[in-house]
């Protein structure tokens, strides 16, 4: 799914509302049927906090005939964190390793050095319909981090901590939210949280992160009067207090962000890092084939991008 060739994404309309410091509308792209939305990056915002890549994928119904097809492709300087609300993925990666991930679950697989994985329909659920919903996203790793060895960690949603207020319901996926930490393991300071709110309800967002957002997955949220929609990226200003309403039908919303990075990172592809260089040498590897293969799914590949 990071190959996905989505559109960067546009700026908002104006807006009144002080707590906003950006509003970025997500350009959407559809593939053969299959909807993405690409929050991030974008010319106005490159990172919030490690966060320097952000898809909504769906929701949409495969068809019989469809699955999901992404043949092994390379990573650099970077972790892909897959999050899904509907459907299931099988991943398999240079490591060897070969895993289904469900609703709620979390894949994080640490690229360092170089990774190549693929993520497919797993073969039992090919030729009936399905329903795909959820997020990619990347963390951009440290300065002392970018070179590290490959690695791949699963997490299972019944591991992660349960967000239960009045009104109230989610998880905590990555770092720690709401005096719960998530058992994910990453490099830098990160925020990652899945938020419901019921109608009317009033939760705050405090600044314990150098840098935070929302995405809106579903329903309203209004902050400080101001009505933000569906498929809306919310970035708001360091330190300050937020209050998320809920709406008239309620809100879905994915909160995220953490510390900001020490250095300006370089995005082409599936390559980040802190040197172009780096990100040259890496295509030059991938153009001549010498990245790892994934064990079970060798005989595809995505061809380096002209250009």
């Amino acid at each position: 799914m990071s190959f996905f060739p989505g559109k960067d994404p546009l700026p908002g309309d104006a807006f009144s509302c002080d707590a906003i410091e950006n509003l970025i509308i997500p350009r959407t792209s559809d593939i053969g049927g299959f909807e993405v939305r690409r929050a991030l990056p974008t010319r106005q915002r490159r990172l919030v906090g490690p966060f320097i890549f952000f898809d909504r994928m769906g929701p949409a119904i495969l068809k019989p005939n469809e699955a999901l097809d992404v043949r092994p492709h390379p990573h650099i300087g970077l972790s892909t964190v897959t999050y899904l609300f509907d459907g299931e993925i099988r991943h398999r990666d240079s490591l060897g390793t070969e895993k289904v991930i469900r609703p709620g679950d979390i894949n994080l697989m640490t690229a360092g050095r170089g990774i190549v994985h693929s993520e497919r329909t797993p073969d039992n659920l090919r030729g009936h319909p399905l329903l795909m919903s959820g997020l990619q996203t990347w963390l951009a790793l440290p300065d002392d981090k970018e070179e590290i060895d490959p690695s791949f960690a699963h997490t299972e949603k019944s591991d992660m901590p349960v967000i239960d207020e009045r009104g109230v319901r989610g998880r905590v996926v990555i770092g720690s939210f709401e005096g719960m930490s998530s058992p994910v393991k990453v490099f830098s300071d990160t925020l990652y949280a899945d938020v419901s709110l019921e109608p009317g309800v009033k939760f705050p967002f405090a600044a314990g992160h150098e840098e935070r957002a929302a995405y809106v997955l579903s329903g309203e949220v209004v902050i400080s009067g101001d009505r933000f929609s569906a498929d809306q990226l919310l970035v708001f200003h360091p330190g300050d207090a937020i209050t998320l309403e809920a709406g008239s039908k309620g809100c879905h919303l994915m909160l995220f962000g953490g510390a900001a990075l020490n250095s300006k990172r370089y995005i082409w592809w599936n390559f980040v890092s802190s040197s172009k260089e780096r990100i040259e040498k890496a295509k030059e590897e991938w153009r001549t084939g010498r990245f790892d293969i994934v064990p079970g799914d060798e005989e595809e590949f995505i061809p380096l991008p002209e250009g």
